[in-house]
């Protein structure tokens, strides 16, 4: 039923190869795969393009994805700040592509006000959005955490966001709130890949029967095999970008505790590089690193394709975010190569690593109970093969975009009815 969808996220992997970029991307192939029409649009600023005179589009990919480029944008209250340029040019885009549905990942550099006028031109348009993070709920980028203190919040209201920005009064995040849900109305059906996040938007005030959760997914892959076994399953991998949250300074040091307790024959991989970050935290990451020794090894940034031959040099993949990740994709990308994982036990991670069947679970922010659960990984016969066992086949983006597809056929004939 569903013929013609318009795919719409925050950046394009190409350019910016974070997890909803490659997740929408993906997911619009597998869109293709079933035959729809589709047309993907990533919208970038000057950190990765140049404006070109004339319009806000630009052209990129082998697929004939659309850029927008949206160089004027309010991040506080998510807008599109220039209604006469920007917003006109995503107005022809609406008009001359005319999709059956529109597929919105995120509204940062696109805008809030892109729903109202997806609504307006095209009344009969059914409108999707996958809620990836939290960014209509904390203006902290979207991390539900103090930037304070990195305390993990479990709800958004004036008065606390105050706490963590004094400098915004309270009445502006009110209108914040007011102006994001305002716009939000126009979606037809929201996303959650997790229940956690799910349940997260139902407290902020989102109806929950408009909220359909369905997993995120990666292409098929045929899994690596595991490392020849010389000894203890002692070899851990860490993927993904290096920040503050995804608590890697918390995973060098429980590796520098085991160091310190004796332990030898162990070591840890850190693949990811580390963009946009301040140079207090590159200090201390370098400086945690030089502190680790021998042990932990920073091998930098790494392509897509790269991931299965840096994947079959790992026992175990550790992701110790200290926020409330929602589903990353490095999880289900361990799972698929049959690679166990040591996980932060909260938020989506917590839903998608079960503890004892396919992966252990950590306390958060906590380098000395992290590094107890690692020497456990390491010392206790039998338990990695048993975790291997228990990991579940995974679904795939064909799985995925037959989801979403069935849910936009629902939605056309809820409509009809």
């Amino acid at each position: 039923m569903t013929r013609r969808i318009l795919v719409v996220a925050h950046n394009h992997p190409d350019l910016h190869p974070g997890g909803t970029e490659i997740l929408a991307h993906d997911l619009a192939a597998g869109y293709r795969a079933e035959g729809c029409e589709v047309l993907f649009l990533g919208a970038t600023n000057q950190i990765h393009r140049e404006a070109h005179p004339g319009t806000a589009l630009q052209a990129t990919g082998v697929d004939g994805d659309v850029l927008l480029w949206s160089g004027h944008f309010d991040r506080f209250y998510l807008s599109q700040i220039d209604h006469y340029g920007t917003l006109q040019d995503l107005a022809g885009l609406l008009q001359e592509f005319r999709p059956d549905v529109v597929h919105v990942h995120h509204l940062v550099l696109i805008g809030a006000e892109f729903l109202t006028l997806a609504r307006r031109l095209l009344p009969q348009v059914k409108i999707v959005m996958t809620l990836h993070d939290y960014y209509p709920i904390c203006h902290n980028d979207g991390l539900m955490a103090r930037p304070s203190d990195k305390q993990r919040c479990m709800g958004a209201s004036p008065t606390n966001c105050r706490s963590c920005f004094p400098e915004i009064s309270a009445d502006r995040f009110l209108l914040r709130e007011r102006f994001l849900k305002t716009h939000l109305a126009a979606v037809d059906q929201f996303v959650a890949p997790s229940h956690f996040l799910r349940q997260r938007y139902v407290d902020w005030g989102l109806a929950g029967d408009r909220i359909e959760v369905i997993a995120n997914a990666r292409p098929a892959c045929e899994p690596v095999p595991h490392r020849a076994k010389r000894g203890p399953r002692a070899s851990f991998g860490y993927f993904g970008n290096v920040n503050p949250w995804k608590g890697v300074l918390e995973l060098i040091k429980a590796a520098t505790l085991l160091q310190a307790s004796g332990l030898r024959g162990f070591e840890l991989r850190i693949h990811g590089g580390a963009p946009f970050q301040s140079e207090a935290f590159v200090a201390a990451f370098e400086t945690a690193l030089v502190a680790a020794g021998a042990a932990v090894s920073h091998c930098g940034p790494y392509q897509r394709e790269e991931l299965p031959a840096l994947m079959a040099e790992v026992d175990w993949v550790v992701m110790p975010s200290i926020w409330w990740e929602n589903a990353p994709l490095v999880i289900q990308e361990a799972f698929q190569h049959r690679r166990p994982v040591i996980a932060s036990g909260i938020g989506g991670m917590a839903e998608m690593v079960r503890d004892g069947v396919d992966g252990l679970h950590a306390r958060p922010g906590d380098p000395t109970q992290l590094a107890r659960v690692m020497r456990r990984a390491i010392e206790e016969k039998g338990l990695w093969e048993r975790l291997v066992e228990g990991i579940a086949p995974q679904p795939t983006i064909s799985d995925c975009a037959s989801a979403h597809l069935a849910l936009f056929d629902r939605l056309k004939l809820a409509e009809a009815a």
